[in-house]
């Protein structure tokens, strides 16, 4: 049986070009209005795309990394990623959404809810974007913490004491929204109006965590959601992201420039899931792919041209940045796939034109005959997990 490959698209403002805005295919005067963003999703839900991400930061965009510039060239400002999902919910029928949501500043408690919300509006296709925030400006907006300006060495060594702080706090932030989210066991709500009782109180469980950076009793406030648990996503460059998404994560996006890097990196995935230990499903593993698409690879080498000149100098990325033709594109795809992955995220580098392209030319190469069920664990193939509190009261 051929395995069905995971289609991902990553929305990020008017693309993911810092010069996508001045493409003439750009909306940038309704990248704040609903629309744009019903839009988007609408266009990706035809085509068959499993899930859309949607980025959010605590922070302005900036061109330096973990820090702010003074460019007024670029977009600058975005919606909540999560608000925006919920926008997109009613909407949509089929597509999974999952918006970014930081763990650094951001309450686990309001983390829990928002997201069972999302779940509970979109029938069940809600997941969510683990990110972390090691920011000095970002921690200023909140004013409970002060971080020093970050040491990119140490971060691109992957020995940054910070950045273990972050993700440690991280995988606590998704053990207790997790716990949160089993608070309320499938059957809690009775309805039962000849005893006058609506929940059945026996069936509702605190949370009862204790970490280094905040404690939580529960239980949450919101019913356990469609999924029972929403799908959990990171995004993972090296050892200590590889770790959380082990320990933390049902799938990992990672980050390969060609077939060697893709290769180890997956062997770095399962590595870091036998160091913390992981049990039951493996992690699901997407690899990234900024997209430019033209008709032929001289035109679409011409347009990267145009956005870098616009920019002022050639677009970087953490993940490669593929500018040629939807064909080529599909051939990366099915090399990576043939080593392993379970698909791609793919980050239009203009939106909406190559999110346009991807749909017309792209998907139609891969199996997009809807996976049984409706919410997005049923069409990437994962199990609605048990509430850990029924487990433990059977056990008993």
């Amino acid at each position: 049986m051929t395995r069905r490959t995971t289609i991902a698209v990553a929305l990020d403002g008017a693309g993911w070009h810092p010069a996508a805005w001045r493409d003439p295919s750009a909306r940038p005067a309704e990248l704040f209005s609903p629309d744009y963003w019903i839009d988007l999703a609408r266009t990706a839900e035809r085509a068959g795309v499993d899930l859309l991400t949607i980025e959010d930061a605590l922070g302005l965009q900036s061109s330096a990394f973990g820090t702010t510039d003074d460019r007024t060239d670029e977009v600058r400002g975005r919606l909540d990623a999560l608000l925006i999902a919920s926008l997109i919910a009613p909407t949509t029928s089929r597509i999974g959404l999952v918006p970014t949501v930081t763990t650094t500043h951001t309450e686990p408690f309001h983390v829990a809810t928002g997201l069972q919300t999302l779940d509970f509006a979109s029938r069940g296709r809600a997941g969510w974007r683990v990110q972390v925030s090691g920011a000095a400006h970002e921690a200023r907006h909140f004013g409970r913490r002060t971080f020093a300006p970050l040491d990119l060495e140490a971060v691109r060594r992957g020995d940054s004491a910070l950045l273990r702080e972050l993700f440690d706090e991280a995988r606590d932030v998704v053990e207790v929204v997790r716990r949160l989210w089993d608070g309320w066991e499938d059957d809690a709500i009775i309805r039962d109006a000849a005893t006058a009782r609506f929940v059945d109180r026996d069936k509702l469980h605190y949370a009862d965590f204790e970490g280094a950076q905040f404690s939580v009793k529960g239980p949450s406030i919101t019913p356990r959601s469609p999924q029972g648990q929403p799908l959990v996503t990171a995004l993972a460059h090296q050892t200590i992201p590889y770790e959380l998404a082990a320990t933390s994560a049902d799938l990992v996006f990672v980050t390969p420039h060609d077939d060697g890097q893709a290769s180890s990196i997956l062997g770095e995935v399962r590595a870091a899931e036998s160091r913390v230990g992981r049990e039951g499903r493996p992690l699901s593993v997407l690899a990234d792919i900024v997209v430019l698409l033209e008709a032929t690879p001289s035109l679409a080498t011409a347009a990267l041209e145009r956005l870098d000149a616009e920019h002022g100098a050639p677009a970087t990325s953490d993940a490669l940045i593929f500018a040629g033709t939807p064909e080529a594109l599909v051939e990366r795809i099915d090399a990576w796939t043939d080593l392993g992955y379970d698909g791609v995220r793919l980050r239009p580098a203009r939106l909406t034109r190559d999110l346009e392209q991807v749909a017309e030319w792209v998907l139609p190469a891969f199996d997009r005959a809807d996976a049984p069920g409706t919410t997005l664990r049923e069409r990437l193939g994962f199990e609605r997990p048990a509430n850990r509190y029924t487990v433990e009261e059977t056990a008993a």
